[in-house]
């Protein structure tokens, strides 16, 4: 992280459901981002420790409210991250660097809007997402059938007939290897319960499982929902909560509500 006019800069440590994050202000503070630094403080015996590194930018684009950038444990930069986009929300409302409920956050991935709840949870809607037919791949010695979804990030979305006894790691692993993703991949295990409700369990590409992934929760809707195993409404249940999910079909943006949680603010010495 390199600093034009200053020796530190200000942070926040917020999680929605688990998905952990350090979240800085790049408006007020002049600061640029170092992914090598980024991937230092995200380790968690050595640094802070984090799923993502959230920086909150200055648009480039006059209908976008802020600049939302996300970078990986490992320091590489994703196109989205829908359990950060809520947290991004109260950081910018409680920073006190907009005044505004609902938001329009410019990301690799195109435009998404916000929308703080007076609950405080906080709704995102994630672009449409675009799912291709499922297919057969070898992976870790099986040949498994997975949906690959993109909500803006790659996902592989493989249906399990109970997520507790996925093996999320060498599968998860393995993908990540895959000529099929050359940007790496999230993959998703996914138990439907009913019609109304599913559990979920993400290997996120640069970090490994994390209790909580909301776009991959959006790719699995858009899977379970095209494959005829949910309803429009479904609850999804990750190891750190449950997020509230919507999706009328193809085209239309996906609904994703839930809480967004701080749990304190400091400072890094540059």
């Amino acid at each position: 992280m390199r600093s034009r006019k200053n020796s530190g800069f200000r942070f926040a440590k917020m999680h929605g459901l688990g998905n952990d994050f350090m979240v800085a202000d790049f408006v007020t503070q002049d600061l640029s981002p170092d992914p090598r630094r980024i991937a230092a403080w995200g380790d968690r015996r050595r640094g802070i420790g984090f799923d993502q590194f959230l920086a909150v930018c200055v648009p480039d684009q006059p209908e976008a409210d802020f600049r939302y950038r996300i970078f990986n444990a490992d320091g590489s930069e994703a196109e989205q991250c829908g359990n950060g986009a809520r947290c991004f929300a109260r950081f910018v409302t409680a920073s006190k660097l907009t005044v505004k409920r609902s938001l329009v956050l410019q990301t690799l991935a195109g435009d998404i809007r916000t929308e703080l709840g007076q609950d405080g949870d906080v709704a995102v809607y994630l672009p449409a997402p675009d799912a291709c037919a499922p297919v057969r791949v070898p992976v870790a010695g099986a040949e498994l059938e997975l949906t690959p979804v993109s909500t803006g990030n790659p996902h592989a979305v493989i249906f399990v007939d109970d997520v507790r006894k996925a093996d999320v790691e060498t599968v998860g692993q393995a993908l990540q290897r895959h000529p099929m993703f050359l940007d790496r991949v999230n993959v998703g295990f996914l138990e439907v319960v009913d019609r109304r409700f599913a559990r979920l369990r993400v290997f996120e590409r640069g970090v490994g499982e994390t209790l909580a992934c909301g776009s991959g929760a959006s790719a699995a809707m858009a899977a379970a929902r095209l494959a005829g195993h949910l309803d429009e409404t479904a609850r999804i249940s990750l190891p750190g909560g449950k997020l509230q999910m919507a999706w009328p079909g193809p085209d239309a943006a996906v609904k994703m509500t839930g809480p967004a949680t701080f749990v304190y603010e400091g400072r890094v010495q540059l």
